[in-house]
């Protein structure tokens, strides 16, 4: 049988109440007692409890993040900069994804009562009215890529509108006649952005077909297959995220369509896997793991001193980078 708190109580000739006062790190246990506590415990194997710890303390010290999806190496990059940073914090992280469904996000909020000390939430549905409708009440959440701050909630973002914008001109600029753009998903706010920043830094002269996408490497594929058959193909193409990208370079290779010779392509995000593809991809560079890492630090301070965190409302720019899929720079 596992060894419960009355056996290292009776291990090191203590209370019950004084191991748990120490195992729980209270300042009225003197420090050979409290030693004397830790190495019976250790020598038993003993584990504490984490729901008697929680009805103690009232902290599970685990924070979920609600995502959209959990498929392709951007979540893997943001789930990575989440967990960095929840670490060096003793946080636990549990992972949840909604699949794009509002249904399924709601009922993640709602199951995440009684379960987490906090949430990240990065949701198309997460507006005011979706939030207090399903948001467990009195428990601290953040916000990331959700559109317009709402009340009460700290939220993060990138500069999607910027960062489109610099590409678009960047390629309008290299002097491409016809520039079309593969967009992501009509409900997504990241997606609407980088569409508004494609109209603002293309001429409408210049603009190409907007071509529908799903921010998943199969959309573009479908795009770019799309594209090789136009009568009046375009000479650029400008995918609203690098999966979508990648995706249409390898429908172009099979159209014996050369990249940057024949079609310049760009995409967003400069995922890891952006720089290996060949041609390498020119992309717009988003801190995907320092997003993670901001939201969890705002979300910490929130558990640390609920009365004074504050709200915050931070964008974390972007920078062009110009790989061999544009041509030279």
């Amino acid at each position: 049988m596992p060894a419960t708190i009355r056996d290292v109580a009776k291990a090191a000739g203590v209370s019950v109440a004084t191991v748990s006062r120490a195992m729980n790190g209270a300042d009225n246990v003197l420090p050979e007692t409290r030693a004397r506590i830790l190495a019976a415990a250790a020598e038993l194997r003993f584990t504490p409890s984490g729901a008697a710890r929680s009805l103690i303390t009232r902290r599970t010290d685990t924070i979920c993040a609600l995502l959209p999806d959990l498929h392709g190496e951007y979540f893997s990059e943001l789930i990575r900069g989440i967990d960095q940073a929840a670490r060096t914090r003793g946080l636990h992280l549990l992972v949840s994804s909604s699949h794009g469904d509002a249904k399924e996000a709601a009922a993640a909020l709602r199951a995440m009562s009684g379960r987490v000390d906090g949430l990240i939430v990065m949701s198309p549905h997460a507006d005011a009215e979706f939030l207090s409708l399903n948001l467990p009440q009195g428990l601290p959440a953040v916000l990331v890529n959700s559109g317009a701050p709402h009340r009460g909630h700290s939220s993060w973002e990138v500069d999607n509108l910027g960062g489109a914008r610099a590409m678009a001109a960047h390629l309008a600029t290299r002097g491409h006649r016809r520039i079309a753009f593969v967009a992501g998903p009509d409900e997504n706010h990241e997606a609407r952005e980088r569409l508004r920043g494609w109209r603002a830094g293309v001429p409408e002269a210049q603009r190409g077909p907007v071509i529908a996408g799903d921010f998943t490497e199969e959309s573009g594929w479908a795009a770019g297959r799309a594209i090789a058959a136009m009568a009046e193909r375009p000479d650029a193409v400008f995918a609203a995220n690098d999966m979508m990208a990648i995706g249409c370079l390898a429908a172009l290779a099979e159209a014996g369509l050369r990249v940057p010779d024949d079609i310049a392509l760009a995409g967003f995000d400069d995922i890891p896997i952006a720089r290996y593809v060949s041609p390498a991809l020119s992309t717009v560079r988003v801190g995907i793991a320092e997003l993670g890492r901001r939201a969890l630090e705002g979300l910490a301070g929130t558990l640390d001193d609920p009365q004074h965190a504050g709200e915050r409302h931070e964008t974390l720019p972007t920078e062009l980078v110009i790989r061999k899929s544009c041509g030279p720079g």
